[in-house]
């Protein structure tokens, strides 16, 4: 015999508020509207986003849809801890247009998908004007995304986001490595701290294992910041620069190959743009590795080459150039705001890289 409910039950009565999943969209809106351009066509309470391909797109001749997604990790967990929800959106766009800008791709258009156990809206709203700050950065726009509630499923005060960035790139200017040869330049440029992986070493080491707070003062160990906001720092986006020097370098033996810096830190991700016979050689004195790292291997106890296979050290992106144009490159980059250095060269090689 089946059990019926003796409550007269509803769709809020099992945890999902319609009413106020329905004001908080509509309150979105005009944060999305931050970040449109004339490429966008309006379709508020639309089921999906509108980006006409106008006059803009014009310039490209054979153009070439990229598209990436990801997420920000368990560095959410910090959010969380420090009850700050303003750049974790931030880091969800770079965590995306980052990896597609090293194709030489301008990015379009930006989605989110954003699910919790309950809609706490000023907490909800802070993490869309962070992925709105991400897509004004990196030039595109906000068009659409989705906001479940899913009680039961997320502990109680979480949340969980992933993002989605399209974007386009001539199809004969696709940056893909391909031109690297033994002799050319590897530039560093500069990270913002940890940026968006290793985050479940990072409070194995600092929270499970030394027992700290986000509070903990470290200037002992040369950190200007509490704990918390070193780890909450968000992920640099390099999208603006790197699009300024493929416009003035459209040689493509020039700029040959970019890598951005994520997990599996400069050992794994440079060598998926490596062609065969090349290996990567890098100078780790060549840049001052941040604070934060050092205070991690220390407490840690953590070997040297397991913290180049994890974290970034303190470069976000990898860009491979043409010795011959190595210091005009570095010298714009500079002027466009970056931190960056040479970092080393690439060798003769069996697709790896050495840090010497």
């Amino acid at each position: 015999m089946i059990k019926k409910s003796k409550k007269k039950l509803s769709y809020k009565k099992s945890g999902v508020d319609i009413d106020t999943k329905g004001c908080f969209t509509s309150n979105i809106y005009s944060k999305m509207q931050t970040t449109f351009d004339e490429r966008v066509i309006e379709n508020p309470g639309g089921f999906g986003g509108l980006f006409a391909l106008n006059s803009r797109l014009k310039k490209y001749r054979q153009p070439v849809l990229v598209s990436s997604t990801d997420g920000v990790g368990t560095k959410l967990k910090i959010a969380f801890m420090m009850k700050k929800h303003d750049t974790i959106g931030i880091d969800l766009v770079a965590m995306c247009v980052n990896d597609i800008i090293v194709l030489g791709a301008e990015p379009l258009f930006f989605l989110d998908y954003l699910a919790s156990s309950k809609i706490v809206p000023a907490v909800l709203h802070e993490v869309i004007d962070g992925i709105a700050e991400g897509c004004r950065q990196a030039g595109c726009a906000l068009i659409g995304g989705e906001t479940p509630e899913m009680p039961g499923f997320y502990q109680k005060g979480e949340y969980d986001i992933a993002g989605f960035v399209v974007g386009v790139v001539e199809k004969d200017k696709i940056v893909n490595g391909k031109n690297i040869t033994p002799g050319d330049v590897v530039l560093g440029l500069g990270s913002n701290g940890i940026h968006s992986n290793g985050y479940s070493l990072v409070r194995k080491v600092f929270f499970d294992e030394a027992g700290m707070r986000p509070s903990r003062n470290l200037r002992q160990y040369g950190l200007k910041t509490t704990l918390g906001e070193e780890l909450i720092k968000p992920t640099r986006i390099y999208v603006k620069p790197i699009l300024k020097i493929l416009d003035k370098y459209k040689n493509g033996s020039i700029i040959k190959g970019m890598a951005h810096i994520t997990g599996g830190g400069l050992l794994e991700n440079v060598p998926r743009i490596l062609p065969e016979g090349c290996s990567v050689r890098i100078n780790k004195t060549c840049w001052n590795i941040p604070a934060i790292f050092k205070i991690i291997q220390d407490i840690g106890n953590i070997n040297e080459h397991e913290m180049f296979r994890v974290f970034n050290m303190g470069i976000g992106m990898v860009v491979i150039v043409s010795s011959l144009n190595s210091k005009k490159i570095l010298n714009d980059l500079k002027d466009a705001g970056e931190s960056v250095a040479i970092i080393g060269e690439v060798t003769e090689g069996e697709g790896i890289v050495q840090i010497v």
